[in-house]
């Protein structure tokens, strides 16, 4: 049976995994069939990047995710479209729009950073002008 599971890469005490495709006679850090993505849990949030693609394809192939690796399918939204709770272009669609959202949204520092620089600005101009004065 195919399983998709976590191998473990890292250094003593720090570890981070690869999510990878294999047969589940093999042992845990041994021989695979496809890396389809990678796991850090040291981060502050834990990163997770998965091939959307490539997961649903071996999950419709018959391959059957380890518990931990369906907790980080599931946070990823992999496991509902693979149920067809959803579709993979509305996920993909919802990602982007939360990505751009980000980037435009002003910070309530940028605002005070603004008129710090302005105020900073105006006070040189006075004082090179009482200079010349």
């Amino acid at each position: 049976m195919v399983r998709i599971r976590l191998f473990r890469v890292g250094a003593i005490r720090q570890p981070s995994y690869r999510i990878v495709v294999a047969d589940q006679r093999s042992p845990r850090d041994g021989r695979f069939i496809e890396i389809i993505g990678n796991y850090n849990p040291r981060t502050e949030p834990a990163t997770v990047v998965v091939d959307r693609e490539r997961a649903l394809y071996w999950l419709s192939k018959g391959a059957q995710p380890t518990e931990a690796v369906a907790r980080l399918l599931e946070k990823e939204s992999v496991m509902a479209i693979h149920r067809g709770e959803t579709t993979l272009e509305a996920v993909e669609g919802a990602d982007t729009a939360e990505q751009g959202a980000e980037a435009t949204e002003p910070t309530a520092a940028e605002p005070a950073a603004a008129e710090a620089e302005a105020a900073s600005v105006s006070e040189s101009e006075e004082a090179e002008q009482a200079v010349e004065e």
